[in-house]
């Protein structure tokens, strides 16, 4: 992959960091795929995203674990180190932090910096239903952005996703406590701010209007969301969130039953039409490649020109 930094030099990891800021600004939303493993981050990759987040769910569920208890640091820090040497930008969401010492999370965050990350996705919802108190939040927030100023913080709040999730302790969703705990996140220095299961439309767009420069990231609910209506609403970033791992789960479960059972649902069955576009094994089995040692090209501030939709050309 060729660089951009105007003298032939490689990218430095501030260029990185760069880039991953100005997609949040360009002409068009980022569109964020959330990938679970090496595996599909590398598929992302090869796709051409110039950006790749994790998804806690699929990391966790992939590993037999419950998400958004804290039970998946270790996985998630080696996920990060082996996608990071990927040519994309990756951001890792790492839930609550695995922690509730801010400068346990702030030496978390430059672990990932460290490896080559440019962003971490911090989320205000605790395992029992409830959210974590704002002053604390903010403190996490404000330690992670002093001990690694570049790393792009997209602070998420749960005021909707508990809810929308049936959390034992969750309060109905309240477009105010949306709103205040943004503003909150912002003052103490997130980058971004997340809201999943923020559906309504003029909730997202009084939000996006509220936060002025700071860009509003939307988790795309299938049915309730078109990329263009939310690129018209303001939203500067949408997640595919655990979307692309559940797909992949159904894709696999309902192709191993249409085998067995022919007359069960035709369009993911074994008609060879259905199939070919489908990796082959030896494609599968090159993804391991892209992990190789010799593995050091990185996306550049050129990202940010030719990406259309959140893929590149």
């Amino acid at each position: 992959m060729t660089d951009d930094t105007g003298d032939g030099t490689a990218p430095t990891p501030l260029d990185r960091h760069t880039a991953f800021h100005r997609l949040h600004h360009g002409e068009r939303p980022l569109l964020l795929p959330n990938a679970w493993d090496h595996a599909s981050a590398a598929a992302l990759a090869r796709r051409g995203f110039p950006a790749i987040g994790t998804t806690s769910l699929g990391v966790a569920a992939a590993a037999g674990l419950p998400d958004a208890t804290g039970a998946t640091r270790d996985r998630t820090l080696a996920l990060a180190r082996g996608i990071a040497r990927l040519p994309a930008l990756v951001s890792v969401d790492i839930e609550g932090g695995f922690s509730d010492r801010p400068e346990e999370v702030a030496a978390l965050a430059a672990e990932l910096d460290r490896a080559g990350v440019v962003g971490v996705n911090i989320e205000d919802g605790r395992p029992d239903g409830t959210l974590a108190p704002l002053a604390r939040q903010c403190a996490v927030i404000a330690a992670v952005k002093e001990r690694v100023p570049r790393l792009f913080v997209n602070a998420r709040t749960d005021t909707h996703w508990l809810a929308a999730i049936g959390g034992a302790g969750a309060v109905p969703p309240s477009r105010a406590a949306a709103f205040e705990r943004a503003e909150a996140y912002v003052r103490a220095g997130a980058d971004g701010v997340f809201v999943p299961a923020l559906t309504d439309e003029r909730d997202i767009g009084a939000l996006v209007r509220d936060l002025g420069g700071t860009p509003l990231n939307i988790l795309f609910a299938p049915g309730r969301h078109t990329y263009e209506r939310l690129a018209e609403l303001g939203v500067r970033r949408i997640s595919c969130g655990s979307l692309l791992f559940r797909a992949a789960l159904d894709r696999a479960v309902e192709l191993a039953w249409t085998i067995a059972h022919p007359t069960g649902r035709t369009d993911l069955g074994t008609d060879p039409d259905r199939t070919a576009g489908l990796p082959t094994y030896a494609e599968a089995q090159s993804l391991a490649e892209d992990f190789a040692d010799d593995v050091t090209d990185h996306v550049t501030d050129d990202v940010t020109d030719d990406v259309t939709g959140g893929t590149r050309t």
